[in-house]
């Protein structure tokens, strides 16, 4: 019986779905299904009973439940206590993780306040997507990490909702509709547009799709891009147009211009959330440091994004 397999049996047992709770584990529903199986092969025991249509606790799974959160907690405690515990005997140290929006809007003016009041904790920066962040904290790797907050958050993990960044529309510099002060989703109605992969950036594909969902219109999505790099270049190309957050603007890219979007009406549909994510219950000095600084300075971060 291994750590891992208990942590995919509680998962799907608070579920009681496997795929949700693959996804909440961030892995295949195959996986997963792998793992309740060798588990099951090495108690002897049936843990789920399992229909076409539902899946319930068995007996034993239900007592293997109950001590399964205990063994967890107990593991994370004793993990949380060891990192803690080199953390005061090393050089103050801060591993912050952050998605490529606020790496390129609100860390650099947040890491110099931070810098200016706490010279002395060394900054460690690691930009990647929220999906490959989060796991991140809860392995250790990161003590804080500034995310899309997730629709269903994992219960281990704290989080902070910060600011909605504004979406604009990038446009093909000798495009039409490039010199406008700014435009309406029915402007755009019949453009080529760009998007995210939804796999790895849902709130950047949503964002889109929720956009025209709202003015009552379609998307025509011609091109799917994981890097908002490679949709700003691809812009550039003269490919279509994308609907990005105003941070993309900072990017030194030729051939594109940037206009702002009036949606048909106010509101968190047109902008994109952004949050700070820690493990819960885990002391950080460091970290709770730069929150404060966060905190202290966060409306006027926001007026920016």
């Amino acid at each position: 019986m291994e750590l891992h397999q208990l942590r995919c049996f509680v998962a799907a047992a608070e579920q009681l779905h496997f795929g949700r709770a693959a996804q909440q584990l961030q892995m295949l529903p195959s996986a997963l299904g792998r793992q309740i199986r060798l588990l099951e092969e090495d108690l002897g025991r049936r843990l789920f009973a399992r229909t076409t249509r539902a899946v319930s606790l068995t007996e034993d799974g239900a007592t293997l439940l109950r001590d399964a959160r205990a063994i967890l907690a107990k593991v994370e405690a004793v993990e949380s206590n060891l990192r803690n515990r080199s953390r005061a005997g090393a050089a103050r140290r801060l591993r912050i993780g952050a998605i490529d929006s606020a790496a390129a809007g609100l860390l650099p003016p947040l890491l110099r306040d931070f810098r200016g009041k706490h010279p002395e904790v060394a900054v460690q920066l690691l930009e990647d997507k929220t999906v490959r962040l989060l796991p991140k904290i809860l392995t250790g790797a990161l003590d804080l990490a500034f995310v899309r907050p997730p629709d269903r958050a994992d219960k281990r993990l704290e989080f902070r909702d910060l600011l909605q960044e504004t979406a604009i529309v990038a446009f093909p510099q000798r495009h039409a509709l490039a010199a406008r002060q700014w435009v309406t989703l029915a402007d755009i109605a019949d453009e080529a547009m760009l998007v995210p992969d939804r796999r790895s950036r849902p709130h950047s594909h949503d964002l889109t799709i929720k956009l025209f969902e709202q003015a009552g219109l379609m998307p025509r999505i011609v091109q799917v891009a994981d890097e908002k790099q490679t949709i700003i270049n691809l812009v550039a190309t003269r490919l279509g147009v994308a609907i990005v957050p105003r941070w993309t603007t900072r990017m030194a890219v030729s051939g594109v211009r940037f206009v702002p979007l009036r949606p048909r009406q106010s509101g968190p549909v047109g902008r994109l959330p952004l949050a700070a994510a820690w493990l819960r219950g885990s002391r950080d000095p460091a970290r709770d440091a730069m929150l404060a600084v966060l905190e202290a300075r966060l409306r006027s971060y926001a007026r920016e994004a």
